[in-house]
């Protein structure tokens, strides 16, 4: 189509059909493969065929892949050849791509692009499965055929980066003679793990872009009670604004349609219920599809609007006060990940919002909590999966019960559910003229996750000042053995993680120590009904304007020492000693003598 880049051919499945992974996508072939579920050179092939004498409904039948659409068609039913995945960034990711400079547009572009591949690459590994047979056959088929087409706007013009990648349904796998024939795809399956590889997807490209370009993320509230975005730290809600008119209509819509629900139905709707008015209030504010523009003109009209709307000095020094507010956050930021808290942080979360869950629940909630944790900071690849399992392992019971005569289902399809006790519901006080609404799942989620993690870190201080007491009274046997504090605060652990389970506390004192915990995180969390950040203070247009001068200033005098001549001496010059290390340094008064190298 004029105006958007070509499509391109990703996943491992391409080779099956003699196609290059990056390769460009013809209309043609996209409409023999997606239409009509055949090779994409069926032409090719076809003519090879006939020229060989073949006859044409046979040359037809072996340019299918799989089962024909026609039987498909023949039962009355709706052949499904593709389904469509949509990778976006976060709005403030959006903004800077669309206002930024080349570099820091190709340096978005580019994360893009490897969030997109890291994403499939985990549906083909961890997800994609042929079903035969009404399901009675499986097989995993790490290969799948993808053709990404990337987009720059919305449908009101205003900057959207997205890739839709259709996904074939059509994979192949082992025949009973074991040759390899094309069957259907486990569509259901892929999305169900579709919130889990959009928060891979998330966190990837967000870790790519702070890396390189210095930033870091925040918070940002965009549904009161709701989970928060993480957005890119020092992009203004004035500016995000800007490019979301169409989000606007939307909860204009939405609005409308929930008055009229509670008209007829005499409540609020459930989670269910708004993601169905939202869905129905999307569709009546879509507006037709036009005709794409090239990438350099939307540019220039996306800068031209910013700049009527919030001046040129302020869009110019855009990225310097994301540079600066992201040098203020990630200076505070631990790299360092404590795997026990995340785990069980984790666990109450998806618990409190689902009682019963499975392992994709668990993953996706744990790449959230990275990407909240970390604020953009690099990651250690597979600690995802390490707090996955360890929450499951440590946090919650397993709920699948196998069935007589058959086998043991497969991990990621177990059930479990958990201990963990689920805060009551609370009232939050009305905020700018709005009424008062109860607490969301969400809300008594991350309190039921700040209760557990309390008591956890309590029982590490017990079990940590109960060894050093036992090491200073001891005067006769060795210092206490690393592996024997492990143990002792792994017992403490199991008896906060799962009550009932040991008699060290009573349900009683249990409900007591938790009630403790809630009162004690409520009033700094929850009592102001949003979402904050402890460095809120910091990004105020004014200081984010100080912070980006002083990075100037040390930049430039940086440089200038870089390029000042150094003065050349003579041969002969002797070195001059420094007397404080004229005799030597004892051992132990080494640089990092007692660190752990």
């Amino acid at each position: 189509m004029a105006g958007l880049p070509p499509g391109r051919w990703l996943g491992r499945g391409l080779r099956a059909l003699g196609l290059t992974e990056g390769g460009q996508v013809s209309e043609r072939q996209l409409e023999l493969l997606f239409g009509e579920g055949r090779h994409p050179d069926a032409d090719r092939i076809e003519r090879g065929l006939l020229d060989d004498g073949v006859d044409a409904a046979t040359a037809r039948r072996l340019t299918v892949l799989g089962q024909p659409i026609e039987e498909t068609e023949a039962r009355k039913q709706t052949p499904l050849l593709g389904v469509d995945f949509t990778f976006r960034p976060q709005a403030s990711l959006v903004v800077l791509w669309a206002l930024g400079d080349d570099h820091t547009r190709r340096v978005i572009e580019r994360a893009h692009e490897r969030a997109v591949a890291t994403a499939l690459r985990w549906l083909e590994d961890e997800v994609a499965e042929s079903r035969w047979a009404s399901g009675r056959g499986r097989a995993r088929t790490p290969a799948l055929l993808v053709a990404a087409f990337r987009h720059f706007d919305n449908r009101d013009g205003l900057p959207l980066l997205h890739e839709h990648c259709l996904i074939l349904n059509r994979v192949q796998r082992p025949g009973a003679d074991g040759d390899p024939v094309w069957g259907a795809l486990d569509t259901y399956r892929l999305y169900q793990h579709v919130v889990a590889a959009g928060t891979l997807y998330t966190l990837t490209m967000t870790t790519e872009v702070c890396e390189n370009l210095g930033l870091a993320t925040v918070p940002r509230e965009v549904t009161p009670g709701l989970r928060p975005v993480m957005e890119i730290a020092g992009v203004p809600e004035d500016l995000i604004t800007w490019s979301a008119s169409r989000r606007r209509r939307i909860e204009d819509a939405l609005e409308a349609l929930t008055d009229r629900y509670v008209k007829d139905h005499d409540h609020l709707p459930g989670d269910r219920g708004r993601h169905a008015l939202g869905w129905w209030a999307a569709q009546e504010t879509r507006p037709a599809k036009k005709n794409p523009k090239p990438l350099a003109q939307l540019l220039a009209w996306w800068r031209a609007s910013a700049i009527l709307c919030f001046g040129q000095a302020f869009i110019d020094g855009l990225l310097d006060r994301c540079r600066a507010a992201g040098a203020a956050i990630r200076a505070r930021v631990d790299p360092a990940v404590d795997v026990a808290l995340a785990a069980v942080d984790v666990a109450a979360v998806v618990f409190t919002v689902r009682e019963k869950f499975s392992r994709r629940h668990i993953l996706a909630e744990a790449r959230r909590h990275l990407l909240e944790t970390l604020r953009g900071r690099e990651l250690t690849h597979g600690l995802d999966d390490s707090i996955a399992d360890r929450a499951l392992l440590r946090y919650s019971r397993r709920h699948t019960v196998t069935k007589p005569g058959r086998g043991a289902p497969t991990p990621d399809r177990m059930t479990y559910t958990a201990d963990f006790p689920v805060p009551n519901r609370w009232w939050i006080a009305p905020a700018q003229g709005t009424p008062p609404r109860e607490s969301s799942r969400y809300e008594r989620a991350r309190l039921a996750s700040l209760a557990v993690q309390n008591a956890i870190r309590d029982a590490r201080i017990r079990a940590d000042t109960a060894t050093e007491a036992a090491t200073t009274t001891s005067t006769v046997s060795a210092p206490a053995d690393h592996q024997d504090i492990e143990g002792k605060t792994a017992s403490a652990l199991h008896v906060v993680d799962h009550p009932g389970r040991d008699a060290s506390l009573t349900p009683a004192q249990r409900a007591a120590a938790v009630h403790a915990h809630q009162q004690a995180a409520m009033p700094a969390e929850y009592l102001e009904g949003r979402t904050t950040d402890p460095a809120t203070w910091l990004r105020t247009p004014k200081n984010l304007d100080r912070l980006a001068a002083h990075a100037r200033a040390a930049e430039a005098r940086r440089r200038a020492m870089e390029e000042r001549p150094t003065p050349e001496q003579p041969a002969d010059a002797v070195k001059p000693t420094d007397q404080r290390y004229h005799h030597g340094n004892r051992p132990d008064q080494c640089r990092g003598a007692g660190r752990n190298q």
